[in-house]
């Protein structure tokens, strides 16, 4: 009994077809996410809802990050449609909070952003998807970095330094684009050749598009803090 081999156009079709599936669930997150925040900020009762405590702020705020660990822990053991519904929820629920950049910057600052954001994305994820580099041990640095910048922010928010917080954005630009590099490279190589079109299949999608949209919604916070007009 003979055993199918793939050749290597195989597997790179095969890549192709399962990266353009992780950025198509990338792309749906992202717009409903920009949606939900547009409609958020134009209802005085939801404004009102996600802002109106900082009970009520912070407990999205944690349940978003629950959701998101929750995701990653257990995805394997769920299936594909409750890995779905996972994934649409908390881009909802992300659009609520960040409604907040319609409130403190101008609209024609956040769609410029967001376009800077989409081009450089674009540009980092296709040097991710074609380098013969290897950039597992980038990845570890950036780690750290993300880490870095974390505990810089708390800092921040008792010092209220504006040129630490700029220097915070710029660090915070340079991080997300080298993740979204090294990322788009991991997400890549993840998939597993053979599976298309399975459940497995379906989950390694949604996981690797829930990581690219955190660093286009990352890499997008700190150019609009860096470029942003505000109101």
């Amino acid at each position: 009994m003979s055993t199918f081999l793939p050749t290597e156009a195989d597997v790179q079709r095969e890549q192709a077809r399962f990266i353009t599936k992780v950025f198509g669930w990338m792309s749906v997150a992202l717009a409903i996410t920009g949606a939900m925040a547009m409609y958020t900020a134009t209802s005085e009762t939801l404004l009102s809802f996600v802002f109106g405590s900082k009970i009520t702020f912070f407990g999205l705020i944690i349940l978003e990050l629950v959701l998101v660990g929750f995701l990653a822990a257990r995805i394997r053991r769920m299936n594909a449609t409750t890995a779905t519904a996972i994934f649409i929820g908390y881009s909802l629920l992300n659009g609520l909070t960040l409604s907040s950049i319609f409130l403190l910057y101008t609209s024609s600052s956040i769609a410029t952003t967001f376009f800077i954001t989409a081009g450089t994305f674009a540009v980092f994820a296709l040097v991710g998807y074609t380098t013969k580099t290897d950039l597992t041990r980038l990845g570890s640095l950036l780690f750290m970095a993300v880490i870095g910048i974390i505990i810089a922010s708390v800092v921040n928010m008792f010092l209220g330094s504006s040129q630490l917080d700029y220097i915070i954005s710029f660090v915070g630009v340079l991080v997300f684009t080298g993740l979204v590099a090294y990322d788009t490279q991991k997400i890549k190589e993840m998939n597993i050749i053979g599976n298309e079109g399975t459940e497995e299949d379906r989950k390694e999608a949604i996981m690797g598009a829930l990581t690219l949209y955190l660093d286009f919604i990352n890499l997008f916070i700190f150019l609009l803090r860096l470029f942003g007009d505000r109101k």
